[in-house]
């Protein structure tokens, strides 16, 4: 690709991922809407499903959010008792989430959010497995150029 062609924004990496990224996130806008959830408190309590109970740092790693983004959505978890929020009795610094009753309950509402997008997708399900595959490889290794 000569270096004209390369300037245009559908040459863009960073376009396609980010304008797919706003697209998906309408997709689910319906669905979380079911369950008054947000995209970030859904990401939160996919976390939380898959690990207990974590740190909001933690959390925060996973979901490559800042603490000053994520803190406010756990309140607001919390406010809606679908999230308990402790402080670390080892370390006051560290507040511990954990689902409450309600919070796992509502994981059974959600289940069919994954197959219900893959579905809105068009794609197959080994269509579907494969990108996601060729996301996080290419996730890994942009992680590993920037750490370098």
């Amino acid at each position: 690709m000569n270096k004209n062609e390369a300037m245009k924004l559908s040459n863009q990496l960073c376009f396609s991922i980010y304008s797919l990224s706003r697209e998906i996130n309408k997709m689910y806008r319906p669905l979380l809407g079911e369950l008054n959830l947000t995209y970030t408190q859904y990401l939160a309590l996919l976390v939380l499903w898959e690990k207990e109970t974590c740190t909001v740092k933690e959390i925060g790693e996973v979901l490559y959010l800042d603490s000053g983004t994520l803190t406010p959505v756990l309140k607001r978890m919390a406010e809606r008792n679908l999230v308990n929020r402790k402080r670390d009795s080892k370390d006051e610094r560290k507040v511990l989430i954990s689902l409450t009753e309600e919070g796992w309950e509502l994981r059974n509402h959600a289940k069919e959010i994954p197959s219900e997008l893959i579905n809105k997708s068009g794609l197959t399900q080994e269509e579907f497995t494969k990108t996601l595959s060729d996301f996080t490889t290419l996730l890994k290794q942009i992680q590993q150029e920037n750490s370098k």
